[in-house]
């Protein structure tokens, strides 16, 4: 479908974001983060653009 750059452009940021983090990350020392809590499912749930 047809989209504006800037549509274009969000969905693209949206797309970095929605990534597990790094390995490497999990093995740094004093480290709490487990997982990419703010994942986010294309059909769960929806952008709202």
């Amino acid at each position: 479908s047809h989209k504006t750059f800037r549509t274009k452009r969000i969905l693209a940021k949206k797309a970095k974001q929605n990534r597990p983090i790094p390995q490497w990350i999990r093995l740094r020392t004093d480290n709490t983060i487990k997982y990419n809590a703010k994942r986010r499912h294309w059909r769960r749930t929806k952008l709202g653009l």
